[in-house]
């Protein structure tokens, strides 16, 4: 089995070939290559690699699926007594990728 760790968006992801993972929305278009060059560790077939931080000449394939907008929350502020009520929705955006190949 073949792994990899890696970090985008301010968070570290653990992807395996195939699995699709919705990251922090990238400046891409629907379809692109994205490569991901900051895999933190790899294993492959039961052999660890780390990094201090990044393992040297470790690469994650991945294709952007789609860009979409997470489910909505709801940001209610609100002072007992005094009649100051605000509500705001939130709808974080984020790419879809799927894991075509880490290599090592």
């Amino acid at each position: 089995m073949r792994y990899a760790i890696i970090e985008t968006g301010g968070k570290q992801y653990r992807v395996e070939e195939g699995q699709a993972l919705r990251v922090e929305k990238l400046p891409v278009e629907d379809g692109a290559t994205v490569e991901i060059d900051t895999v933190l560790a790899v294993s492959v077939d039961g052999e660890f690699k780390s990094g201090s931080p990044t393992v040297p000449g470790a690469k994650v394939i991945c294709r952007a699926d789609y860009q979409g907008k997470g489910k909505k929350i709801i940001v209610f502020k609100y002072k007992a007594k005094k009649n100051y009520r605000r509500k705001k929705g939130h709808r974080q955006p984020y790419t879809q990728l799927v894991v075509e190949s880490i290599l090592v």
